[in-house]
């Protein structure tokens, strides 16, 4: 590369030095739609492996490169802007996905192919049409543009990455060989307000008694699960249980990538590390949290436990750490007490199923199940407590529950939220920490 020049790629973290004009969202207005794809499609391949001239200000390199291409061709100035949107955010951005990572109403976003591009808006999947890549290596591009600031990279010897965005956001992204479509991006959005319980009350994801029932519990330093499928909401609901914590306390959190963002300021934040080139240096959720055991916490949340961790993280209940946090992948509360057992039989110890059984009743207080209803909303499906055992299974016992009914005419969830009327038996353990804002919820005998 010449010394006075600098390259596309380079010009990637230039700052701009003139406004960029204003956003063209609404893809349908414009009469022509695949020759504006076509004349961005050149522009971006014809600027791929060009050099920019270091005196030359960005954005009229970008309007001369405009001009080069859609020259005998009739554009108005509004497809012009957008042409030169289109190209800006190759340069200064992340191509087509740009304005949908500065979206705050999208939650979600998966690049199945280069004209394959969905969306989450309140729970919803949806199409949008409105944007494409040029060919799968485009979208490998911005892959390796999104995480190069992280110190990671993707090829033919490391297909996969999995990692945290600057601004907080997950990125999970598959090339070749490993994904037989192309390459896949799966991007989950970084909330910079994070819901409080009083939006989830707002919203339907639960009722006033439950929440102050997870408040209690929390305050109480009850063992809490929150367990769900992929995209219920898990990540959301603890964040949330761990605002209630007392400032007062020495908070670990360990995760794979930082998704939990808690108030207090004493939090200490531990995240895993994957092998490098060598394939050493890798660092478990299970190295943590044995690790964190000797840091002098008062608190222990896992983000997401899903192998060996587990044992390690039973232990620690049993051992005096009271009030820890995590979740799980399940279906239900239920599954998430067999998932625990098998997830403690990989740990490799050679101990019983019923000694097993025991080890988790003894350990975990309540499991609080989540779900992404067909409606796209969350609810809170389940609280359940750990009530001994039946034909040497554990046995839960629902303290709130919700029963859906059917769908009304626009497609919504009906149902009902229901609380079983006998005091449960975490009760006392609540009022023993001196939690008795609650009284009124059951009745006390």
């Amino acid at each position: 590369m010449k010394n006075n020049k600098t390259s596309l790629i380079d010009a990637f973290n230039i700052e701009r030095k003139s406004p960029k004009i204003e956003s063209i969202t609404d893809y349908e207005i414009f009469a022509d739609k695949k020759l504006l794809d076509d004349l961005r499609t050149r522009i971006v391949e014809n600027l791929i492996d060009k050099e920019i001239p270091e005196d030359k200000v960005l954005n009229e390199f970008i309007n001369e490169e405009i001009d080069a291409t859609i020259e005998g061709y009739d554009l108005t100035n509004l497809e012009r802007s957008h042409l030169y949107n289109l190209i800006d955010n190759e340069i200064n951005g992340f191509g087509p996905i740009t304005e949908l990572l500065t979206d705050k109403n999208i939650t979600e976003i998966m690049v199945n192919s280069p004209n394959e591009i969905y969306i989450e808006i309140d729970g919803q999947l949806i199409k949008d049409e409105s944007i494409s890549f040029i060919n799968d290596e485009h979208i490998i591009r911005t892959i390796q543009r999104l995480i190069e600031p992280l110190g990671r990279t993707i090829d033919a010897a490391n297909p996969m990455v999995d990692s945290r965005l600057q601004d907080g956001s997950r990125i999970n992204a598959v090339i070749p060989p490993l994904s037989t479509k192309g390459p896949v991006i799966t991007i989950r959005k970084f909330k910079e307000t994070m819901a409080s319980i009083e939006d989830l009350i707002r919203i339907g994801t639960l009722t006033p008694y439950m929440a102050r029932f997870l408040e209690a519990s929390v305050k109480g330093k009850l063992n809490i699960i929150v367990c769900g499928g992929t995209g219920s909401g898990k990540t959301t609901l603890l964040n949330i249980l761990s605002s209630f914590i007392s400032p007062q306390e020495r908070i670990i959190t360990i995760e794979d990538a930082a998704e939990l963002h808690l108030r207090q300021e004493h939090v200490i934040s531990l995240e895993t590390r994957v092998t490098n080139y060598e394939s050493d240096g890798e660092v478990t959720i299970r190295d943590l949290v044995k690790n964190s055991l000797r840091m002098r916490p008062d608190r222990i949340l896992v983000g997401e436990v899903r192998g060996k961790e587990a044992f390690d993280m039973l232990q620690a209940m049993n051992t005096g750490h009271d009030g820890s946090l995590t979740t799980l992948h399940a279906n239900g509360p239920q599954d998430a007490l067999n998932r625990l057992e098998t997830m403690v039989l990989m740990s490799g110890l050679d101990i019983p199923i019923k000694a097993i059984r025991e080890y988790i009743a003894s350990a975990i207080d309540i499991v609080v199940n989540i779900e992404r209803m067909n409606d796209g909303k969350r609810k809170v499906t389940s609280i359940s407590e750990l009530a001994g055992f039946e034909e040497e299974r554990i046995k839960l016992k629902e303290i709130f529950k919700f029963t859906q009914k059917g769908l009304t005419e626009t497609g919504a969830v009906d149902g009902e939220f229901l609380m079983y009327k006998t005091t449960p038996k975490v009760f006392k353990k609540i009022t023993a920490r001196g939690i008795n804002d609650i009284d009124d919820i059951w009745s006390t005998k």
